[in-house]
């Protein structure tokens, strides 16, 4: 992104010099679906990114435009609308009503967005609409009122929760606010706390895209949740210390598996063992052991396949191309699901061939031309110079 034709466009459309802010999109090594459940992640921002030029102007108006996408967007300050407006603008308009709720005063602003994080893949572009605004509208406040980032990262979960409609965990917008260079984070997502996981040097984040768009909003994502809460009201009754599936025990979910409805017993064990999964990935990164990761990555996959419900065909497809493949150490489907992206693991020499290999795999059995992206794990928002 050439962020100095981002601000001649905006002093076309505008007449004023931009700040410009940037928050990255990101991948999901392992823990997928036990963020919303209180469990363990393990994401890594990416150079994919969304920015937001912005200036104050003399009014109470919120004007919003992308290059991206069509629409001129205008809301009054004093009255911006209480349900959505079903347009793309909604996640930047849900993050200026969830800082006036926290009762952050900004001033009337022009914002220009643009975005290269593919829409619908599973790289989270929304979260990075959500963290750029936010710093972006932020930096109108009186005083430039300054949160720190996990609060940032907490406050736009809110607004695609409460006002977008998706019932998104923290996970997304943490990394894209707390990303660090050449690391994934192991993030426990109740108590926000986190550790660095170093990615060994030569090692590639290889996204693969299915093409397959999916659309969190929609009611498969949000039923996922209601399922995972049906478990956890079943075992609250049990013990009451039990607020989340990330309190469940392997050994309890065992024992009175055979109680709950089968669907909600499926959903409950991917949660449970997932977590378990994440922390072991941890541990094998640090000791070096990619055979192990991989293989927890292969398992992930199988869970989310065949107990979370989440895959699809093409991505059932793209994960087993990948075995097999120079340099391959791992992969599975990452994201919300239902099509998206994978996330594999692939010696940085054998990148070229993996990416050339896989899109011909995937072509012949789907007839689909893939896109592949070669990823490193880098830094998270902040504002450009």
């Amino acid at each position: 992104m050439n962020v100095a034709d981002l601000s001649r466009h905006f002093q076309t459309l505008f007449q004023d010099r931009p700040r410009i802010f940037r928050a990255p999109g990101r991948v999901n090594l392992i823990g997928e679906h036990t963020d919303y459940n209180d469990g363990f992640v393990m994401p890594a921002a990416v150079a994919f990114s969304t920015y937001v030029a912005i200036a104050g102007r003399p009014d109470h108006t919120l004007v919003i435009h992308s290059e991206e996408f069509p629409g001129n967007f205008e809301f009054d300050l004093n009255s911006l609308p209480v349900l959505r407006t079903g347009e793309w603008c909604d996640y930047v308009l849900g993050v200026a009503i969830m800082l006036q709720r926290r009762g952050v005063q900004f001033s009337g602003a022009n914002l220009l967005v643009h975005g290269d994080v593919p829409i619908g893949a599973g790289l989270s572009s929304s979260a990075a609409v959500e963290v750029a605004s936010a710093l972006a509208l932020l930096s109108m406040s009186s005083g430039e009122t300054k949160l720190p980032l996990p609060e940032i990262a907490r406050l736009c979960q809110q607004a695609e929760n409460s006002f977008v409609g998706a019932r998104v965990g923290i996970m997304d917008q943490f990394v894209s606010c707390l990303g660090k260079a050449g690391y994934a984070l192991l993030l426990d997502c109740r108590s926000l706390k986190y550790q660095p996981v170093p990615i060994p040097a030569g090692v590639r984040l290889v996204v693969c895209n299915t093409m397959i768009k999916h659309a969190l909003a929609t009611g498969a994502y949000n039923t996922r949740r209601e399922e995972c809460e049906a478990g956890v009201n079943y075992f609250a009754k049990l013990d009451p210390r039990i607020g989340a599936l990330r309190d469940v025990s392997q050994e309890l979910l065992e024992e009175h598996a055979q109680a709950l409805p089968m669907t909600v017993a499926k959903r409950c064990s991917h949660v449970v063992r997932e977590n378990q999964r994440t922390l072991d990935a941890a541990r094998a990164f640090a000791e070096g052991d990619l055979g192990r990761v991989g293989d927890l990555m292969r398992e992930s996959h199988c869970s989310l396949r065949d107990l979370y419900e989440v895959s699809c065909r093409e991505l059932d497809i793209m994960v087993d191309a990948a075995e097999g493949l120079p340099g391959f150490c791992g992969g599975r489907m990452m994201g919300g699901g239902f099509g998206g992206c994978t996330i594999n693991l692939v010696h940085e020499e054998s990148t070229d061939d993996f990416a050339q290999e896989i899109v011909e795999r995937y072509l012949r059995l789907t007839g689909i031309a893939a896109q592949v992206y070669l990823c490193t794990a880098e830094d998270g928002a902040g504002e450009l110079n």
